[in-house]
């Protein structure tokens, strides 16, 4: 990796585009600094850093560089338009007409961005309006009490701007920059929270008896674990060979080669983390808007907590079932099928058409439930060792899903920039 940045930094124009990449980034984490009017931003961050844990803000603000505890221009991050593209995502599969466009070249690609960017300033004010009430009831905004309502505008205005600025950004970084724009801001904010992660860890260990060295030990162990093994299994594929039939066209001959057709053994990447996150911790985050829980909120909550085991298997399960979801909802092997078909292509063995949809579903059930568990492995062992250590290392309770969106991230960027570097060394081959 460190060889494929090095490289391209020597070709002037890639070294333009991270130049510019890096300037972006620069510009968004002065943003993140940035406070709001009216918002009393120290207090907040003090209290989330010890209510916050095992919560959906706690992961919130892990994902957004610690903006979402201080109630900076940039609190809201990059969430309203990762679910922006979520949602249209799931509704292409839908609606026909979503589909179609789609399916319509750069056309159809420019406007599925252009309704992603609408729904996005609609999440946003939805987002932001919901942030502001929550702050508001919780005592951390400081307005005049005669016109509340304009520092209320004030706030859900910043909010909405800070999350279509980083929405701008994050395209102009895929315009002009190495690309994966959203994924690169996602990768610095996680990047940033690594010190505030790393001294609650630390404080956490120091409060924690004679088992703080063990279990200091333990966590860095397993961090280099997890990142060794998320690198291996995002790199494995299972390739089905094809084979294409040999056809005359005029007097010469066309196909007759052997290609493969890959499946990535992660298909799904780290988005049933996300959905099954969010899911497991609606009840710790709707307990901080009760207060007086009755006995069967607090059992219930209680089952819903990171040092619950009972919260683990949940999470495991649900990251299984969304795994299982999202791999139908974005793989089509129906369509997989008709364009092997269409261009004279066929697996050894099975008949074109149905039998070859079938076949390749079967073969992505099998590697959808590795990639599943190995998702469930690597964001369920940090909330395991934490449950195990009494709670020392809650720091860790989403450090395994942390870990596997910056080593994607990681791979994903450099894989751009040596193709990128591929396409120019062809291009002055053909010159």
């Amino acid at each position: 990796m460190l060889k494929t940045l090095v490289n391209a930094w020597k070709t002037p124009e890639l070294k333009r585009k991270i130049v510019i990449t890096l300037v972006i980034v620069l510009l968004y984490r002065l943003g993140a600094c940035i406070p709001v009017p009216y918002i009393d931003g120290v207090s907040l961050s003090a209290d989330m850093l010890k209510n916050s844990a095992g919560t959906i803000f706690g992961y919130l603000n892990q994902l957004s560089g610690q903006a979402f505890s201080q109630a900076t221009l940039f609190a809201l991050s990059v969430s309203p338009y990762i679910t922006a593209q979520i949602v249209i995502q799931l509704l292409t599969v839908a609606i026909p007409a979503l589909e179609r466009l789609s399916k319509d070249g750069q056309e159809g690609k420019r406007k599925i961005n252009k309704i992603i960017r609408i729904l996005t300033v609609v999440l946003a004010v939805v987002t932001a309006y919901g942030y502001y009430t929550y702050l508001d009831a919780q005592g951390y905004v400081v307005a005049n009490p005669d016109h509340p309502w304009f520092s209320a505008l004030v706030a859900i205005a910043c909010y909405c701007a800070g999350a279509s600025l980083i929405m701008w950004l994050a395209e102009k970084i895929d315009e002009n920059g190495i690309g994966n724009g959203i994924s690169i801001i996602l990768f610095v904010n996680i990047l940033s929270s690594g010190y505030s992660t790393a001294m609650t860890l630390y404080y956490q260990i120091q409060r924690g008896g004679f088992l703080n060295i063990f279990f200091a030990i333990l966590s860095v162990v397993m961090m280099v674990g997890i990142i060794t093994l998320t690198v291996f299994i995002t790199n494995s594929e299972r390739r089905i060979p094809i084979q294409y039939a040999k056809r005359v066209v005029g007097r010469k001959m066309y196909g007759g080669q052997n290609s493969n057709l890959p499946l990535k053994l992660n298909m799904s990447g780290v988005m049933p983390i996300i959905f099954a996150n969010s899911i497991v911790a609606l009840p710790a985050t709707i307990n901080m808007f009760v207060k007086n829980p009755g006995k069967i909120w607090s059992t219930i909550v209680g089952w819903f907590s990171p040092t619950s085991f009972i919260y683990v298997a949940i999470f495991i399960c649900l990251i299984v079932a969304f795994a299982y979801f999202y791999i139908a909802i974005s793989f089509n092997t129906v369509e997989v099928s008709n364009n092997l078909k269409k261009n004279g292509g066929f697996i050894p063995g099975i008949r074109p058409g149905k039998p070859t949809s079938d076949y390749v579903k079967m073969v992505l059930n099998r590697i959808t439930l590795v990639g599943a568990l190995f998702l469930a492995f690597i964001a369920g062992l940090p909330i395991i060792i934490n449950i195990c250590a009494s709670g020392y290392l809650g720091a860790l309770t989403f450090g395994g899903s942390s870990i596997l969106i910056v080593v994607g991230v990681a791979l994903e960027t450099a894989r751009e920039l040596e193709s990128q570097m591929a396409m120019r060394h062809y291009k002055g081959f053909l010159e």
